[in-house]
């Protein structure tokens, strides 16, 4: 396998090309997420390891902005971050597997080895939705108006993704406290309204129709039509 190494640790990144390239791997590393980005657009591989605390731009982001480019080379995220939300995160924003430092290097070939048994992308149009000018991609988690991708933040995007499970479903602010931020409680006051409204605004270059709709003492719903 081509396999690019995105880690700013030295001694890790060294650890990593050394031991990849013993298991007759082809192995490129780069220390940031812009020279990753740079990278994967010169270049072809079957494999991307991320970390995610990078200088600069985050790992989550670099994920992001692959998925948004359509690019579909596995990503396997590599991080000292452990918690659950951070690895459900990971998944949402198109990683295909998650582990953890520190880690085992059997345990890390072994992975490798899973999704390179994975059947490659079909290259027929993936998943989506499409409402007027908008289009949500499920696969990639990535959205655009036209063929421009809309920037959205992880938690955005989780709560669009939420509501489009169920277009003209009400989802409750608990429903969506409990499924993005993981709590029942709301500790900054109106944070699902805020993000509405921010999704609201992302979207309004959409359609003339207000897509997210307010059902009064009960929560939100995407609507149906388009």
């Amino acid at each position: 396998m081509n396999i690019l190494v995105v880690e700013d640790e030295s001694r890790v990144a060294d650890f990593l090309v050394r031991g990849l390239r013993a298991e007759r791997h082809a192995v490129s590393a780069v220390s940031n997420g812009e020279d990753a980005l740079e990278a994967v657009a010169a270049g072809t591989f079957d494999l991307i390891i991320l970390d995610l605390m990078l200088p600069g731009m985050h790992g989550l982001e670099v994920c992001q902005t692959l998925r948004q480019r359509r690019v579909s080379v596995p990503v396997l995220i590599l991080s000292a971050m452990d918690a659950v939300k951070d690895r459900v995160e990971g998944l949402r924003l198109g990683a295909d597997d998650y582990l953890t430092k520190p880690f085992s290097f059997d345990e890390l070939i072994a992975r490798i080895d899973a999704l390179a048994r994975r059947p490659p992308m079909k290259s027929a149009q993936p998943s989506r939705v499409e409402l007027g000018a908008l289009v949500f991609d499920r696969d990639m988690l990535c959205v655009f108006e036209g063929d421009t991708p809309i920037k959205m933040t992880a938690k955005e995007l989780a709560i669009l993704e939420l509501l489009l499970s169920s277009p003209g479903k009400v989802f409750s602010r608990e429903r969506i406290l409990s499924n993005i931020w993981g709590t029942n409680e709301d500790t900054m006051t109106n944070v699902v309204d805020v993000y509405i409204a921010r999704l609201r605004k992302k979207l309004s270059g959409a359609g003339p129709l207000e897509l997210i709709e307010t059902v009064r003492g009960m929560g939100y719903r995407f609507t149906k039509q388009g």
